[in-house]
């Protein structure tokens, strides 16, 4: 494994985590509901009554989800495919585009894309069961395998042991391999896969913080170049999370733990896809203000603008926003808006990246690198991204920078033009130079801050159990879920493990005749 290292997933990353759901998985205790083709049904678009509007009598249940991101989008689509019965599901957007982080986007000055949001994904294909490499492939999508096995430590490559031998000794190779022994003892790859299920991610005391860790290798050289090697996958600094999290980070190196891919044409495609495939009332635009529960059952959202109405009232309500957008949303009742805020303090750990692409007139560092990418020693560790190597038929190149952690929160504070100046200032100097020698020229860069946007710590010190995590108030607001990455990791694997939960939840409960309604209510005839 040594020393090859793959960079984070930005938005699915954005980071470089898991925890990917192995089986088709219901709620203990709760009956299992085999898939079905879409049976969800489209609700008016508008409503000019601006009442709180009241479900008909044997009319089909209305589920909300809020957030057009790719939890919203996921949860839609697998509560689509769950459902044995008619659904009425409308999502909620506040901007303009569905897909959230992830994001491709093409350069003004030359037809060229780059990503300007999640980096790539993580297939577990190996070890069987792969929800995501599955969806890829239901929905058509070719794939390119992505890979990287070079470090840059102070301006020299480093891509073997011999080589770390070479630059720095064989006391910080000694201390590396040590640290690797111990980090594969600590987990092998099938229990890397495993970590997500309850029993793997309860705990009842602490887990242990990282850094601690990183401190029981010996060589200051071998820990600083682990330091370098991970810091752009936690997009946060050691302290700021947990050994188990970290190791886990550390650990995708390894081809037998996880491998990478890109959607050929740009990672955008898949949210492209799934669009197109969403049988439910979709309102982009539209910002949901507050979220309360109904007097007479279900939940009234309030919005603006997007919609004639000023309100909705749905039987059930997914909230599947990234963990720094909960902040925007009013959620009203003393107690559910002390269920969102313990849940918001719990999973508080906020990590950062800062990406950064810059368009050449070609891609004049392929003589001295290869690969998909590789990792610099530069801004605490940073990742180096051969965008261009994604499109064999482009001339020009792309460069792109992953910043993570306290570095990237710090830059982003500049303006573009001092940060694009600042990327191309840590180029390692055999780049520098061949970027002259070629006359290269650079033709143009975009900034991109994701600053907050993932976890430093997913599923909190002491994660929950699984159903807690997704429905915070089960007793009192049993048809109010959350979905999204922080409660499993910061990937586009993990928040559709979020989705795939919550959508098989709800499929069941209203299989079985079991609407929610809040504390207190009962149903006719009971």
């Amino acid at each position: 494994m040594l020393p090859a290292r793959r960079p984070s997933c930005l938005g699915g990353h954005i980071s470089g985590k898991r925890y990917l759901s192995r089986q088709s998985r219901l709620v203990p205790g709760r009956s299992s509901v085999e898939r079905e083709p879409i049976r969800a049904t489209m609700p008016p678009e508008s409503t000019t009554d601006t009442a709180v509007p009241h479900r008909p009598l044997g009319s089909a249940p209305s589920v909300a989800i809020v957030g057009g991101g790719p939890g919203g989008m996921f949860t839609a689509y697998e509560l689509q495919r769950a459902a044995v019965r008619p659904l009425q599901i409308t999502l909620y957007e506040s901007s303009d585009r569905l897909g959230g982080k992830v994001r491709t986007m093409h350069f003004k000055s030359a037809d060229v894309r780059y990503e300007a949001g999640a980096a790539e994904f993580y297939d577990y294909s190996h070890f069987g069961h792969d929800p995501l490499r599955e969806l890829v492939e239901e929905l058509g999508l070719p794939i390119r395998v992505l890979g990287g096995s070079a470090m840059v430590v102070d301006g020299a490559v480093i891509s073997s042991t011999d080589d770390v031998r070479s630059c720095l000794g064989g006391h910080a190779e000694a201390s590396l391999l040590a640290f690797d022994r111990l980090a594969r003892d600590r987990m092998t790859p099938s229990e890397f896969y495993a970590s997500g299920d309850d029993g793997h991610a309860t705990a009842r005391e602490p887990a242990a913080g990282f850094g601690a860790t990183l401190e029981t290798i010996d060589s200051a050289l071998a820990r600083r170049y682990v330091e370098h090697l991970i810091h752009s996958d936690l997009a946060a600094e050691p302290a700021q999370t947990n050994e188990t999290y970290g190791l886990q980070n550390y650990l995708m190196n390894d081809p037998s733990y996880m491998r990478l891919y890109g959607i050929e044409g740009g990672n955008q495609r898949l949210m492209d896809e799934l669009a197109a495939r969403l049988a439910c009332s979709v309102r982009t635009g539209c910002r949901v203000e507050s979220i309360e529960a109904a007097p007479s059952g279900g939940f009234v959202l309030r919005h603006s603008p997007g919609a004639d109405a000023a309100e909705d009232q749905h039987d059930l309500v997914v909230v599947a926003l990234p963990h720094d957008q909960l902040c925007k949303v009013t959620f009203g009742g003393a107690r559910l808006r002390e269920a969102v805020d313990r849940h918001r303090s719990h999973h508080d750990h906020p990590a950062h990246y800062l990406r950064v692409s810059v368009l050449f007139d070609r891609p004049f560092w392929r003589e001295s690198l290869s690969g998909s990418f590789w990792m610099l020693d530069r801004f605490g560790g940073c990742c180096m991204y051969d965008e261009s190597s994604r499109d064999p038929s482009m001339t020009h190149g792309v460069l792109g920078w992953l910043l993570g952690g306290d570095a990237a929160r710090e830059l982003a504070r500049a303006t573009d033009d001092e940060i694009v100046h600042a990327v191309l200032g840590s180029l390692p100097g055999f780049l520098s130079a061949a970027l002259a020698a070629n006359h290269s020229a650079t033709m143009e860069a975009r900034v991109h801050r994701w600053i907050g946007a993932v976890s430093a710590l997913p599923g909190g010190w002491t994660p929950m159990p699984l159903e807690r995590r997704h429905c915070p108030d089960p007793v009192g607001h049993p048809g109010f879920f959350l979905a999204g990455d922080y409660l499993y990791d910061s990937t586009l694997n993990g928040v559709l493990d979020s989705a795939e939960r919550v959508a098989e939840w709800i499929a069941a409960d209203l299989a079985e005749g079991r609407l929610p309604r809040r504390q207190g209510e009962h149903h006719e005839g009971t």
